[in-house]
């Protein structure tokens, strides 16, 4: 058996103004520091949960979380992987703009659509061109995304990474973001298309699976 935990990031400062942030590059505010501090606490009291593995986008905020929390369990010297696959979903156009001014924009059902369904793709914004994608094929990385091809993409490296480890008997922690979650969780719960609508991932709350060695799920725990 081994733990995988995900966590999503503590509150950001484009979460605290209510925007769509997707790959913008925020900070955490003092609230998430201390959620995610939190969050460790809480990681750190898991029985028999030992890590061989962190892994992280290349997003600050998923970053500084991922960071507090190995402090506070002590794991500063466990490898870290940070890739772009475990991003936040892209948002295209609508990145940088305040979710209650975007339905007045674009009307309810199109940013319902948009937001919660599973292949409803935003409108597409500008090249991606941060220092952080510097090594990565410009023509895998997207302009917009819906929570389908955030899937897609985050895929291949949970089964190359992540579940290569677990099948090892090695606990994994994930540390991303609601929507790259979402996208994982879907899968690693076999959700169908209309339930993941529902399916929420608050801030810096542990979810906890323990598999088996055929990675199917024993139990579910999540932490508050």
């Amino acid at each position: 058996m081994a733990k995988l935990v995900l966590l999503r990031h503590g509150e950001s400062t484009a979460n605290y103004a209510n925007v769509y942030t997707g790959w913008n590059d925020v900070e955490l505010t003092e609230k998430g520091r201390k959620q995610a501090e939190n969050a460790g606490q809480l990681i750190k009291q898991i029985p028999n949960f030992n890590p061989t593995h962190l892994h992280t986008s290349v997003l600050l905020r998923a970053i500084v979380t991922a960071n507090i929390v190995a402090e506070v369990c002590g794991w500063l010297y466990l490898p870290i992987t940070k890739t772009w696959r475990l991003n936040e979903r892209h948002y295209g156009k609508l990145r940088g703009i305040n979710k209650d001014q975007s339905r007045e924009i674009f009307g309810d059902k199109q940013i319902t659509e948009w937001r919660r369904g599973f292949y409803a793709v935003p409108p597409e914004g500008g090249e991606v061109t941060a220092a952080c994608y510097a090594s990565c094929d410009r023509q895998r990385l997207p302009r917009a995304e819906s929570l389908y091809q955030t899937q897609k993409r985050l895929m291949p490296y949970y089964y190359d990474q992540i579940a290569s480890r677990l099948r090892l008997g090695e606990d994994q922690l994930v540390v991303a973001h609601g929507s790259s979650l979402r996208a994982l969780i879907k899968k690693l719960e076999e959700i169908d298309d209309y339930d993941i609508v529902k399916l929420e991932v608050p801030n810096a709350e542990p979810i906890i699976y323990t598999l088996d060695d055929q990675l199917n799920i024993i139990k579910k725990e999540i932490l508050h």
